[in-house]
């Protein structure tokens, strides 16, 4: 099983290992390192280990070289040009020093000798200045790339190199090749599930490796999302090209594929060609603890924002990002006196969060406004429970419309009144059921009216859940039998004795 992360803070990634490992499949979870060191532990029956991986290719080509023609001022790329205005500014605090100790002395004559070099180490201070300017625009120019010479080698090896582009475009995902490939291989799996679009290119060329040396294995690619329809979480203009290209070039080779909403699945097997539609595995969450977990204490969320049970608290669970919506529940709060927000994310610190704390400060509801850090992804329902009102505020994106979340599952299962933003798929299943309201997506006035109709009449809302059968098919026991269909269907005897599972492998 392959991720592009720590493991820890993705619920969907533990569960398919723990629920696999259980089925008694021989489960080895590789994640990527935060850092150059290697990690494993155990996961119930499953094996996690995180690989460090450089990332030298992460820059591409033309970040190494000198743009003579473009900006012939520019020093070369890397540290030159702060080495060179650090050295300038070195020799001007030492000339001036000298002035100083010849001022000391009285010396007319030898200031009068300065003279000459002081005049000399100010031309040269703006000659420096002037190139690391030229130095920080070719910079900028790289970065953005959206000049017409930019643009047009873009579209030039699109259109020569096709679905391969991504190799000119993003040469970075070799990176993970590299450090996973071998690893992989080391192991000779009969089965390889690859966890969305950058670990698909991953699994294919393991699978295709294999079957070189006369091995079969089976790769099946969980798309998380429709790359097609995502807000890039990275700016460079050809990062989402080649994400896509990479995506389109592997996507064959997966015999089996499996993804988070009905919708998606079409939408996959159309833009892909799909010979079968892909099985649907919801984000949903366990519906029973298991017995170890159960005995762990769960963090008190009310206790971790400082407020009593009598308190408003409304709850957002999940990544932090622009397009997720988060600024309107601070936007709000002046309109919603005494209601409280916290936000579980995974980095606290991260510069959007920061940026929503200085918002609340400029409101003066900073003391309103509480960020937690994530909870084990089985005590996450059992911490959300304590909030009156669970949001999902997310902007209108094509990624965003088509499926039912994980925070929706986590928050349905926890029994919160929900408010959501009028995405279709979600904001047609809130309408549907009843458990909440919903609102027009980015709209602050809206938003504070459905909050408010909530809060003022919970137990209405809560009623949705009461109705049998409600949550039966939202558990992740059920999804975990699908997976477990899939994986079958794919690899016939491949289970192993607990005995077997269990025994330790070096990491």
């Amino acid at each position: 099983m392959l991720v592009e992360n720590g493991v820890k803070g993705d619920s969907r990634v533990q569960k398919e290992a723990l629920s696999a490992a259980a089925a008694g499949w021989d489960v080895v979870l590789l994640g990527k390192s935060p850092d150059k060191k290697a990690r494993s532990w155990r996961l119930g029956g499953a094996r996690v280990r995180l690989l460090p991986v450089p990332t030298p290719l992460h820059r591409r080509r033309h970040e190494y070289r000198r743009a003579v023609l473009r900006a012939p001022l520019a020093y070369p790329p890397g540290p030159l040009a702060e080495y060179r205005k650090q050295r300038m500014k070195a020799w001007r605090a030492e000339l001036n020093l000298q002035v100083i100790e010849t001022g000391r002395t009285g010396s007319a004559v030898a200031r009068t000798c300065l003279l000459p070099t002081r005049l000399l180490s100010r031309a040269l201070h703006r000659w420096v200045r002037l190139r690391a300017r030229h130095t920080a625009a070719l910079e900028r120019r790289r970065k953005d790339m959206d000049g017409p010479l930019d643009r047009f080698t873009t579209a030039f090896w699109v259109r020569a190199m096709g679905e391969r582009a991504w190799r000119r475009l993003d040469p970075g995902l070799w990176d993970l090749e590299l450090a996973y490939g071998k690893v992989i291989d080391a192991l000779r799996p009969d089965l390889i599930h690859a966890n969305d679009f950058r670990m698909l290119g991953v699994g294919a060329r393991a699978k295709l490796r294999a079957e070189a040396r006369g091995r079969t294995v089976r790769l099946v690619w969980d798309a998380h999302e429709f790359l097609p329809g995502i807000k890039p979480w990275n700016p460079h203009p050809r990062w989402h090209v080649a994400q896509c290209a990479h995506e389109r070039e592997h996507a064959k080779y997966a015999d089996a594929v499996t993804t988070v909403s009905a919708t998606l699945a079409r939408m996959l097997a159309e833009h892909h060609g799909l010979n079968a539609l892909p099985e649907v595995v919801l984000n949903a969450p366990d519906a029973e603890t298991p017995a170890d977990a159960s005995a762990e204490p769960v963090p008190d969320l009310r206790a971790l924002c400082g407020i009593g049970p009598q308190v408003p608290l409304a709850v957002y669970s999940g990544s932090a990002a622009p397009q997720r919506g988060l600024d309107i529940m601070v936007e709000a709060l002046p309109q919603l006196p005494g209601t409280h927000v916290a936000f579980v994310v995974p980095r606290g610190n991260a510069p959007y969060m920061q940026a929503l704390r200085k918002r609340a400060v400029v409101l003066g509801v900073q003391d309103r406004v509480h960020v937690l850090p994530y909870v084990p992804h089985d005590q996450v329902v059992r911490h959300l429970a304590a909030a009156d009102v669970g949001v999902i505020p997310i902007h209108h994106w094509p990624n965003h419309e088509i499926a039912l979340i994980t925070k929706f599952f986590e928050y349905s299962h926890a029994r919160l009144p929900l408010v959501v933003s009028d995405v279709r798929t979600m904001g047609a299943m809130v309408a549907t059921t009843g458990q909440g309201e919903v609102f027009t997506a980015e709209d602050v006035s809206d938003y504070v009216r459905a909050v408010s109709a909530v809060l003022a009449d919970p137990g209405r809302y809560r009623d949705a859940y009461l109705r049998p059968g409600m949550l039966a098919e939202w558990t992740w026991e059920a999804q975990a039998a699908v997976l477990d269909g899939v994986y079958s269907r794919l690899v016939e005897g491949a289970r192993t004795p607990v005995g077997e599972r269990m025994a330790p492998v070096a990491p």
